[in-house]
């Protein structure tokens, strides 16, 4: 796998692998093409067109991994949530009761609910370049949950957080989990060499919330996830942690911190690297600067890395949250070039 294993060689020196969350979709012209003949949930749910729209990033800018174009809310359609996308997600229902957990029914065996993520991985693993990453990913436990409660992750997530207490995450989870980690063995069964958890809405919480309810949910999606596919990387993600977070996870089932842009990279590869990957972490925003900004930006961070003696063997290059709308694609084809010229070790 090119992320972990099989670094590219520049000179007798090593480069350091790049990809960015969200590189197939609404910025690029490869996906508005394809778009214009189709809608969000067909192109997800059709193999032949997630492996194409995939493909588009990796064709045109080279990244080192490729994530399959898909979405993490499907378990909550799975279990009978009512999902619909326009443009937007939207749920026919929400647990804003503990009596609204009875409403959760699994639609399908999850093998069969699941398999077009199955078959799209099959479709990329056997077409993709053997040294290209392929990435399967789910939304972490919390973050699924608080879409469950809210509908989306705006606004304060009272409704979520009080239901860390009231019983009703602890009750989601029963109906989740077993979902989660069959949705993720599934795309590891067509191909995927690693699963990324997202966790987008879990920087809301308080840190003792974390401690209490969060990581335990997570040690044991990963634990059960490693117990059936061993060789496979987990990477989690969390938006809007710090420090403090990340110190509290000490999970031997994940391989990879993937960190915003609000933290310190450096930092984080000097005192995570010896137990995990660092991927991140620069802001999405710098991408719509003028590219002489942009290449200013990417050379101040290396230089501050240099200077902060990290351990370069163990940062995979990208961005703190995924690419934004209206990006210019001008930039993600340079900036990906200037990464692979010029950070190298």
């Amino acid at each position: 796998m090119g992320l972990f294993n099989d670094r590219t060689q520049v000179n007798g020196k090593t480069g350091v692998p790049v990809w960015f969350m969200r590189q197939a979709g609404r910025y690029h012209s490869h996906y508005q093409n394809i778009k214009k003949d189709s809608d969000f949930m067909t192109m997800c749910k059709t193999p032949a067109l997630a492996n194409e729209i995939t493909h588009g990033p990796i064709d045109d800018f080279n990244f080192d991994a490729a994530i399959l174009f898909s979405d993490l809310l499907f378990p909550l359609e799975q279990l009978n949530m009512g999902l619909v996308y326009n443009p937007g997600p939207i749920l026919d229902k929400k647990i804003e009761t503990l009596a609204d957990l009875d409403k959760l029914k699994v639609k399908a065996p999850a093998t069969e609910y699941y398999n077009f993520q199955k078959e799209a991985c099959t479709l990329l693993r056997n077409s993709l370049a053997k040294e290209k990453t392929l990435l399967g990913f789910v939304g972490a436990p919390f973050t699924l949950y608080s879409y469950a409660t809210e509908g989306s992750h705006a606004g304060s997530l009272t409704s979520s957080k009080l239901g860390l207490y009231d019983g009703r995450f602890q009750g989601f989870l029963e109906k989740l989990m077993p979902e989660l980690v069959e949705n993720m063995c599934v795309q590891a069964e067509g191909g995927a060499d690693a699963m990324c958890l997202f966790d987008t809405a879990v920087g809301e919480l308080h840190i003792e919330d974390f401690k209490t309810y969060i990581i335990p949910a997570l040690r044991a999606v990963t634990k059960a996830f490693k117990a059936r596919y061993p060789e496979k990387k987990v990477i989690y993600y969390s938006k809007l942690t710090h420090m403090e977070y990340l110190r509290e996870i000490q999970d031997d089932n994940i391989d990879v911190l993937g960190i915003d842009w609000r933290m310190n990279l450096g930092s984080a590869l000097n005192e995570f690297g010896k137990d995990y990957y660092i991927q991140g972490n620069f802001d999405p925003s710098w991408l719509h600067l003028p590219w002489e900004h942009v290449e200013t930006n990417l050379k101040r961070m290396w230089q501050g890395l240099q200077d902060q003696n990290v351990p370069f063997e163990k940062w995979i290059c990208g961005l703190g949250h995924g690419v934004l709308q209206h990006t210019p694609e001008n930039n993600v084809r340079d900036a990906v070039s200037y990464i692979h010229e010029n950070f190298i070790y």
